[in-house]
């Protein structure tokens, strides 16, 4: 039976314009890399803001595959790559951005070093929605904040601003998988979820940062803020850090903001920008040791990942889109590729 040369894809010509559903030609794996046959790709708020045209430093070229995010099936394997055998079931952060292609099409040539083993106990469409969120959440609490590297003695009290949020709720967790006492901020209606991921939830409108800073350290600040956020929130974190060597991380860091808060505490600060390896070409394969990491936490049971229940296909990614930019997801959506 003759192997079809072209795949169906969801393509961006303009910005601000609805994708286009078309017929191009299938990719086929070069060195480095393996071919996956997509069977769902993770949406995110990034994506939204790429195609809306409000994400110059994802440094798209029109015009465009988006979706950052994959879960699918190798079906080919390019020169040099040992990792992976056709059959295996593969997820990662993988395209959209810097002129890389994305996952919502059928097809994907993805470079192997980004890619890992898709947990056994997860479906591919939550497999999908879990690796920019769990890369971001890692890199803050584990490659900066090194709550892993914790010694003895009382756990560290972590606070996530943020907690239901995409990376808040997966941060949330990687801090309880490695002993932390955690709280996290939310409004009042995701208190119960909040809650439910082992946190203790506090509602940003009801106390003020001292309140709470107050009320669950003595005033002492926490060991770690991790800030999802952005602006006056990550403003009112660098007065909660601990004194005497507290740190917060931002995935969000992107505005002026005055550090005297923070260094009158004697406290430290971290940016996180997980696109690095995408747009750069380099520290690729520490993306795909993180996802192993997210494998292996997923399979032990101490990570799950929210989803919103609606269904979307290649067909239907501006309605996900949409449902994003009105602020009605609850939980990550997902485009589901047949």
């Amino acid at each position: 039976m003759t192997q079809t040369t072209t795949m169906q894809a969801a393509v961006l010509a303009a910005y601000d314009t609805p994708l286009t559903l078309s017929t191009i030609d299938r990719p086929v794996a070069a060195a480095g890399q393996v071919l996956v046959r997509v069977h769902a790709s993770g949406v995110n708020p990034l994506d939204v803001k790429i195609h809306a045209g409000q994400a110059g430093h994802a440094r798209v070229r029109l015009p465009a595959i988006l979706g950052i995010d994959l879960a699918g099936v190798v079906v080919a394997v390019g020169a040099g790559v040992d990792a992976f055998r056709v059959g295996d079931e593969v997820y990662g952060m993988t395209g959209g951005i810097g002129g890389v292609p994305g996952s919502l099409a059928q097809y994907a040539a993805v470079d192997a070093d980004l890619l890992a083993i898709k947990p056994r106990n997860m479906t591919m469409r939550a497999a999908a929605a879990l690796p920019l969120v769990f890369i971001t959440a890692w890199e803050g609490l584990i490659e900066r904040a090194r709550i892993d590297a914790a010694g003895a003695g009382a756990p560290l009290k972590v606070l996530v601003q943020g907690g239901a949020g995409g990376v808040g709720h997966i941060a949330v967790q990687i801090a309880r998988a490695y002993g932390a006492d955690v709280y996290a901020t939310g409004s009042a209606a995701s208190l119960d979820l909040i809650a439910a991921y082992g946190a203790t939830a506090i509602d940003y409108r009801a106390a003020t940062p001292q309140q709470y800073a107050e009320r669950y350290t003595g005033g002492a600040g926490f060991d770690v803020v991790y800030d999802t956020v952005g602006g006056a929130t990550l403003d009112a974190s660098f007065g909660v850090a601990r004194l005497h060597g507290g740190h917060v991380v931002s995935c969000l860091g992107w505005g002026s903001h005055a550090l005297a808060p923070l260094s009158f505490r004697a406290a430290t600060y971290s940016g996180v920008f997980t696109l690095l390896p995408l747009l750069s070409g380099e520290g690729r394969a520490r993306h795909g040791a993180i996802m192993r990491e997210a494998t292996r936490l997923v399979e032990a049971g101490q990570l799950t990942i929210l989803l919103d229940e609606r269904r979307y296909t290649l067909a239907t990614v501006d309605a996900a889109h949409q449902a994003i930019a009105d602020g009605t997801a609850k939980g990550k959506l997902v485009i589901e590729i047949d």
